[in-house]
């Protein structure tokens, strides 16, 4: 059996190399899992930024879901972090091949976050940290290993990029503090857990649970940023207010302590513009406009939480 990618699929491809191997690669992976894990197909394919998801039912006739993500460090340890967490404010999983990126996964509804009130939804996100931040299997990647490797591409970056120079001073020092701080490590931090990576769950009316991490050892203050840059449109013209009753919401529901959610946050909009940078220069090419775009988000979410 040879599946059908949707358009929308075969678009990833026009991403680079990397992500036209993963798509050509899609149908008989997909074809293979399903006679592999004696599973039958049920529906039309779903979607995210980086995966495909099947619905299907397995060999005893049960309803679930067979994922298969992109190759990248931020799906390294999907499988891992949700077999750590075995169903306890995430969703469940039910088999994997980390090799092939796939895991099986208990069905969810299909409603998340995006259409409670932003502020109620932050609380429901922030509601999950206290089961999801367990102590983490050592096989994750630290993070302060994963942003220490940006300090010298943040250093070399030109007068013109698009970063006042203050702000990656402050990331820089931010990085040296928060690098040799024993707190920055040793908890299963998801790592983008925004609105839509929370999904209701079937079984318990009224709560939510987690999917899609990108999972490190890292530090719990490292989590409310993707809560703050995604739903932009709905902050209209009042993004510092916006921004902060986002924040605050996070802080209050998980108990988190500013200073050090201050910091993680400014870490992480700083990268994200240096990493727009990259992917600008590497494809040999200024800034377009939704990346020009995503850097005012980004640096308009970092004045925010500081202000």
């Amino acid at each position: 059996m040879r599946l059908r990618l949707p358009a929308e699929v075969l678009a990833f491809a026009d991403r680079g190399p990397a992500w036209a191997a993963y798509v050509a690669a899609l149908p008989g992976t997909l074809a293979d899992l399903l006679a592999e894990w004696a599973l039958t197909a049920t529906g039309e394919m779903w979607w995210g930024h980086a995966s495909v998801v099947l619905p299907v039912l397995d060999d005893a006739g049960v309803e679930v879901v067979l994922k298969v993500a992109f190759p990248d460090l931020e799906t390294q340890h999907e499988a891992l972090a949700l077999q750590h967490w075995g169903g306890r404010g995430a969703v469940r999983l039910l088999r994997a091949d980390p090799r092939r990126r796939a895991v099986l996964l208990e069905r969810l509804a299909r409603t998340d976050l995006t259409d409670l009130w932003d502020v109620h939804a932050c609380e429901a996100a922030a509601g999950l940290y206290a089961r999801l931040h367990v102590p983490a299997p050592p096989q994750l990647l630290r993070l302060t290993d994963h942003v220490g490797r940006y300090a010298d591409p943040l250093r070399a970056l030109p007068p013109q990029a698009p970063l006042p120079r203050r702000m990656v001073e402050q990331c820089l020092s931010l990085l040296r503090d928060l690098g040799t701080d024993e707190r920055s490590t040793g908890v299963l931090v998801h790592g983008d857990l925004h609105y839509e990576n929370v999904l209701a769950d079937p079984r318990h009316e009224g709560e939510w649970l987690a999917i899609d991490p990108h999972a490190m050892s890292g530090d719990p203050h490292w989590e409310p940023a993707p809560l703050l840059w995604n739903r932009w449109e709905e902050l209209h013209g009042d993004v510092r207010g916006g921004v902060r009753r986002r924040f605050h919401a996070v802080l209050d529901t998980a108990g988190l302590d500013e200073d050090r959610a201050v910091a993680w946050t400014v870490v992480r909009q700083v990268l994200n513009v240096l990493w727009l940078v990259q992917d600008a220069v590497a494809a040999g090419r200024s800034l377009d406009v939704e990346q020009r775009t995503m850097v005012t988000r980004m640096l308009s979410v970092a004045k925010a939480v500081q202000e």
